[in-house]
């Protein structure tokens, strides 16, 4: 099972007086339309899901819902008469059979605050369309991620991208004693190259300050940042099925947990047919399938005389449960 995101902040915490009465206002307002809607996703539309420390995902706007799928891969007319069933029953074998073309009539628009490290990461998927925040324009915001202990491990001494051992004791406190005070210190001295604080204030009369495109390369990746970040349903469903795995590094898996609960509420029965097919199969080779039908006829088969390397075999037999 996916290990579950810690626990977050209240998602007043994360906003301003300001922002949180915009938010209302904007919840508060109604239109008349004619366009399919999604109840479940109406109930959250605007509001902040906390993420991390201090970060959260908003869905802004989004567009279509799973009777749009149906309706693009039929292509019918409006809404169409047939069941729910029915619909369910072709949007699986869309999902089964990786039709992929009928999940792009749906797309999704969010409004994201995650550290800059997360951000670098998560813009290797260029399937996207994203406007961020700007530290040529604005004073970046004085909040940094800091880990939680639980979360504060060690190199894998197997993998190079993972992390091994979590940290105990007076080695765990001295590195986020470091972590703290290395994100305060590198924060106050852009505010003192830059001659002017978070609020806009200026320090000092006497000096003019560094430009903020040039203060701003002071500060670590572990600060945050803001994008609007839209996709359509397929990729959307791409990007969550790699950030979403339990393999993923725990802070953009914790922004893709929160996500794939704004699909479920979304598209329901897509969300039902990628938990079952992508999320929860597994993909096997030519030489897996062979392997498969020598177990099922008896054959005691093991990774010698498989022809599989030892890692695909391992990888085999997990996706097996064996």
């Amino acid at each position: 099972m996916p290990e579950k995101a810690q626990s977050a902040p209240q998602a007043a915490h994360l906003l301003d007086e300001e922002q949180s009465r915009a938010i209302e206002e904007a919840r508060a307002r109604r239109s008349e339309t004619r366009r399919s809607v999604s109840d479940d996703l109406e109930e959250i539309l605007f509001q902040p899901l906390p993420v991390l420390d201090h970060g959260f995902v908003r869905v802004i706007d989004y567009m279509g819902d799973d009777a749009a799928i149906v309706q693009a891969a039929r292509v019918s007319y409006g809404r169409g008469t047939r069941k729910v069933s029915e619909d369910r029953g072709l949007i699986r074998y869309l999902m089964r059979h990786r039709h992929t073309t009928p999940f792009e009539m749906c797309e999704i628009k969010y409004h994201i605050k995650l550290p800059i490290f997360v951000a670098r990461q998560w813009i290797r998927h260029r399937t996207a369309n994203v406007n961020e925040y700007s530290g040529r324009y604005s004073v970046m915001d004085k909040e940094f991620y800091i880990p939680a202990p639980e979360h504060l491990a060690a190199q894998s001494r197997s993998n190079r991208q993972g992390r091994g051992d979590v940290l105990e004791g007076a080695e765990a406190t001295e590195v986020l004693d470091i972590l703290k005070s290395d994100s305060r210190r590198a924060y106050a001295d852009y505010e003192k190259i830059l001659n002017e604080t978070e609020e806009g204030e200026v320090l000092d009369e006497n000096r003019q300050g560094l430009a903020r495109e040039l203060a701003r390369m002071n500060l670590p990746v572990n600060f945050y940042t803001q994008w609007y970040w839209k996709v359509d349903l397929h990729n959307l469903l791409h990007f969550l099925s790699l950030r979403a795995d339990p393999h993923a590094q725990y802070e953009i898996r914790a922004y893709a947990e929160v996500m794939l609960e704004t699909v479920k509420r979304w598209t329901p029965l897509a969300y039902e047919a990628f938990t079952d097919y992508v999320m929860g199969g597994t993909h096997i080779s030519k030489q897996g399938l062979e392997i498969l039908r020598r177990m099922l006829d008896g054959e005691e088969v093991v990774q010698e005389t498989s022809g599989l390397s030892p890692r695909e075999w391992r990888e085999l037999m997990a996706s097996l449960g064996r």
